[in-house]
C-alpha cells in the first residue's frame, strides 16, 4: 500500500494553520479502542492462556479444517514468522496435530486435535462475549456501522 501524496503547497498550509488535536487523529483512536478490545480479550481468554493470534488460528482452523500453514497465515493476516510461533504454541498446548503434506513435501498441513475440537465451543463462546462487550457503549446501529467501516479500512 503507498502513501498518498500531499497535495499542494496551499492545502497543506491551509490545514497545518487549524490546532492538531491528538485525541481526534484517526491513529490514537484506534491504538485507544485496540487498547480497551485486546484488555477485554485478556480477561475473557486469560485463563485459556491463548493470545489473540492463537485464537484467531484455533478458529480459523475450526472453520476451514485442514490447513496449509502459510493459507492459514494469509486468512489470519499474520506473516510467517509470527505464523510459525503461533503453531509451535497451539501444538505445545496440545491442541492441534501436524502432518506433512502428501502432495508436497515442503508444506505442513494443521488440523484440530480433539482436545482443539472440545475447547473451540469454548473459545468462540468467549469470542463472542468479547465482541459484546468491546461494542457495548454503541447502539446496534452504531455497532453494524463501526464494523462495516472497519472493514472497508482494511
Amino acid at each position: 500500500m503507498s502513501l498518498p501524496t500531499l497535495k499542494a503547497d496551499a492545502e497543506s498550509n491551509a490545514a497545518a494553520a487549524e490546532p492538531y488535536v491528538l485525541e481526534q487523529q484517526v491513529g490514537h483512536l484506534l491504538r485507544r479502542a485496540h487498547q480497551r478490545a485486546t484488555a477485554l480479550f485478556q480477561a475473557h481468554m486469560d485463563e485459556l492462556a491463548l493470545t489473540p493470534t492463537q485464537y484467531a488460528a484455533l478458529v480459523k482452523i475450526g472453520d476451514v479444517g485442514e490447513i496449509s500453514q502459510n493459507h492459514l497465515g494469509r486468512l489470519t493476516a499474520m506473516d510467517p514468522a509470527t505464523s510459525q510461533g503461533v503453531i509451535r504454541r497451539l501444538q505445545a498446548h496440545g491442541l492441534i496435530a501436524l502432518r506433512p503434506d502428501p502432495d508436497d513435501r515442503r508444506r505442513t498441513l494443521l488440523s484440530l486435535n480433539e482436545a482443539g475440537k472440545r475447547l473451540l465451543p469454548t473459545v468462540i463462546a468467549r469470542g463472542r462475549a468479547i465482541t459484546r462487550a468491546t461494542l457495548a457503549p454503541l447502539a446496534p446501529g452504531e455497532q453494524a456501522t463501526l464494523l462495516a467501516l472497519l472493514k472497508r479500512l482494511i
